[in-house]
């Protein structure tokens, strides 16, 4: 208890800063080991590869257009997943016929099915798009469905006691129930829709951060491989703010506990 006391007693900027200080010290050291440095440059020479980057013209046009799949692929993703997950917990006949392909197509690595999706699509942009749906669609409608499934039984009889449709129920009582597993599925899904990246733009991509990652790795080209491996891992952080935001927003009656 007094442990716990002692480490409340320092701000989470504070914390935030020791944080960054041992990441930073890691990757200098990493940075000077002949075991890893080649792997790992350091900080000054990865921050100059930005204007490298720059100067050939690719920097911006690399982070356009991976923000553009993911956000495409994970919007569509979205969309679908939600009336799926839902005619899933409701109806069991759709259930039994789409859960287990479902759950065969979710373990199976984006990377086995892209060779596929390449010869129905073609190259460029919609095959990327395409993957990161399929991709983001599986963990979105998982998590969704298991938030509806977990609303609590009493409830919608009482609505349907009083009178309430199925349209009512959904709105009124399986709607607010299940928006905590909307959020969390939200923030797997755009997590998911960055990991896929790379497999996603291997389907013949002229521009983006994981098909410069492969063509760096390549040329053995480092310092600017490690750049956007950070810069993808910024972007997620981004996401996972914004998405810490629409939880406040929209959970905030939720009870959790403190930590």
């Amino acid at each position: 208890m007094n442990k716990k006391n002692k480490g409340s007693r320092i701000p989470k900027w504070a914390w935030l800063l020791i944080s960054f200080a041992t990441a930073m010290c890691l990757w200098y050291l990493l940075s000077i080991n002949p075991k890893t440095a080649r792997s790992f440059p350091n900080l000054i020479k990865t921050v100059q590869s930005i204007g490298t980057m720059i100067d050939r013209g690719v920097f911006w046009s690399d982070i356009s257009s991976s923000l553009i799949s993911v956000g495409a692929g994970f919007a569509i993703g979205f969309v679908l997943s939600l009336p799926v997950a839902v005619l899933m917990a409701w109806y069991s006949p759709v259930r039994n016929i789409i859960e287990p392909w479902i759950q065969f197509i979710r373990n199976i690595p984006p990377l086995a099915y892209v060779p596929l999706v390449v010869i129905s699509a073609g190259v460029g942009r919609r095959p990327q798009i395409i993957v990161i749906t399929i991709a983001t669609f599986l963990i979105m409608t998982v998590t969704i469905y298991q938030g509806v499934i977990n609303v609590d039984e009493t409830l919608i009889k009482a609505a349907r006691v009083l009178g309430a449709t199925d349209k009512d129920i959904f709105l009124k009582v399986i709607a607010p129930a299940t928006l905590p597993f909307i959020i969390t599925a939200v923030r797997l899904g755009s997590s998911t829709a960055l990991t896929t990246l790379i497999a996603a733009e291997s389907t013949g991509a002229v521009a983006g951060l994981g098909m410069r990652i492969r063509s760096l790795n390549n040329s053995f080209d480092t310092p600017p491989m490690l750049l956007y491996i950070i810069i993808i891992g910024i972007i997620g952080m981004i996401f996972e703010k914004f998405v810490k935001f629409l939880e406040r927003r929209f959970t905030g009656w939720q009870e959790k506990r403190e930590v």
